[in-house]
Formats: structure tokens, C-alpha cells, sequence
């Protein structure tokens, strides 16, 4: 022990010492820069906001800083094809360069999705079962039912539709619904003279009526100005009324 002791009292021994010292210190200096070299420490860019740009934009903005990309496809609902809906990193975030960008674009196609079972559910119900589905209300008609404001039928594209058939995501449909008035009559509109939009209207929203057949009759220079010059049925002594949601046929024409 004393021996020891007398050692590192020695000159050698505070030399090893000093030399062991600068050599881990020059080590580490040496494995510091190496590392802030390595990583280009203090050095890097700012992800650009990428989202509502299209894809081809966004992907330029990306090569020109130096920065790789990866796409996912996804359909949203009313979205343009194509266009940048999400982004990994934010925008604004600090990267290195030649780091990956995840995107997130919309895609050109939308998927198919069953057809909901809506029959006889109210129109509030209906609606809100085909938009989880990612689908749209399009028109509503109405026809004699005792059931008021229920669905009686769906349609798509002028066809009735099913529950389980498939369907595109985002399309239209047409829901039939109960009037509430069962067989209840009204009476029959006079039609005469009055435009293909005119006479709609009055078939539909003021008599509670459907269009039935549409016929035409002579040239049709312009079927925006083309009148009806028939109805079917018509008014007469014996009829003025009809049940609710019966069909009127026209015939419509540009002579005077």
C-alpha cells in the first residue's frame, strides 16, 4: 500500500494521468463535431403547408426543398380529386433534409358503399342513416299514405334502390314519402297554357299531384316556351277532383 501510495506521488504517475486526460477529452471534442457534422446540427427546413394544394403543386413545392414524399389516397366527400387533404409533419415543423413527407390525397374514384335500410323510417331517421354513409339526399316526392313524412321508397338515378345494393359514395338519393292524407282528393288543376315548369309546379307543389307522361306535339322550336295544349284528366262536369298523388299526362307544344 505504501508503495502505492509513493507511486502517485511520482513525476510518471502525473504524466500517465495529464496524457489520459487529453486523450478522453480529445475524444469526446472529436465525437461531438463528428455527430453535429453527421446530423447537420442547426441545419434543416421548415415543412411548407401542403394541405388544400393539389398534389402536383405539393410534390413540387417538396422537390424543390430537398424533401422525399409518400402518398395515401382517401375519399372525402365533396372534395376535388386530387387535392392535399392532410400532411405529416405539420406544416412548420423543423426537419432535416431528404426527410419523408406523408400525404394524405383525395382520390379520383369514389368507393362503393350497400345501400342502408331506410323503409318506413321518418325523413329526419333517413337522412341521417344515408349521410353516415357517406351519401346525399336528392329530391323528395310525396304520395297518399296514412303515414306522414315517412319513406315509402328510395330511389337512385329514377330506379328504386334496396337495402344491401350497392351503391357510389356521394351519390343522390330520391326518397317517396307519406303525405299523411291517405286517400284524401283534391281538385284537379287547370293546366292549359301554362309553360312545362308552370305546369310542374302546379301538378307537384299546388295540387299535390305527380307528372305522369310528358308528350310533345308538332315542332318544338324552343321546349322552354312550348305550352300545354292537353291534360290528362282534365276538368269537366263530372270530374274536379282526384285522389292525392295521381298522375297528370301533358302535352305540350309550341304551336298557339
Amino acid at each position: 500500500m505504501g508503495k502505492f501510495i509513493s507511486y502517485l506521488k511520482t513525476k510518471s504517475f502525473r504524466n500517465n494521468l495529464i496524457a489520459a486526460v487529453l486523450t478522453v477529452m480529445i475524444l469526446l471534442f472529436a465525437a461531438f463535431y463528428s455527430l453535429r457534422y453527421y446530423t447537420k446540427h442547426g441545419q434543416g427546413i421548415d415543412v411548407p403547408a401542403l394541405k388544400g394544394l393539389s398534389f402536383t403543386q405539393a410534390a413540387g413545392k417538396l422537390e424543390e426543398l430537398g424533401l422525399k414524399y409518400e402518398v395515401d389516397s382517401v375519399y372525402i366527400m365533396d372534395t376535388p380529386p386530387g387535392t392535399v387533404i392532410d400532411q405529416d409533419p405539420d406544416a412548420r415543423t423543423f426537419v432535416k433534409d431528404n426527410r419523408t413527407i406523408y400525404l394524405t390525397v383525395s382520390m379520383n374514384t369514389a368507393p362503393d358503399v350497400k345501400f342502408p335500410d331506410v323503409e318506413f323510417k321518418s325523413l329526419r331517421q333517413a337522412q341521417a342513416i344515408i349521410e353516415s354513409f357517406g351519401l346525399k339526399l336528392g329530391d323528395t316526392s310525396y304520395k297518399p299514405d296514412v303515414s306522414r313524412d315517412v319513406v315509402l321508397e328510395a330511389n337512385f338515378g329514377g330506379q328504386p334502390i334496396k337495402a344491401g345494393q350497392t351503391v357510389r359514395k356521394g351519390s343522390k338519393i330520391d326518397f317517396v314519402l307519406g303525405d299523411g292524407k291517405g286517400n284524401e282528393e283534391v281538385d284537379i288543376p287547370m293546366l292549359i297554357g301554362l309553360t312545362r315548369d308552370e305546369a310542374s309546379f302546379a301538378i307537384k307543389s299546388g295540387a299535390m299531384l305527380s307528372i305522369g307522361t310528358i308528350t310533345w306535339e308538332g315542332p318544338i322550336a324552343d321546349s322552354a316556351t312550348a305550352v300545354v295544349i292537353r291534360q290528362d284528366p282534365m276538368i269537366t262536369d263530372t270530374l274536379t277532383k282526384v285522389r292525392i298523388g295521381t298522375p297528370v299526362n301533358i302535352t305540350l307544344s309550341n304551336k298557339k
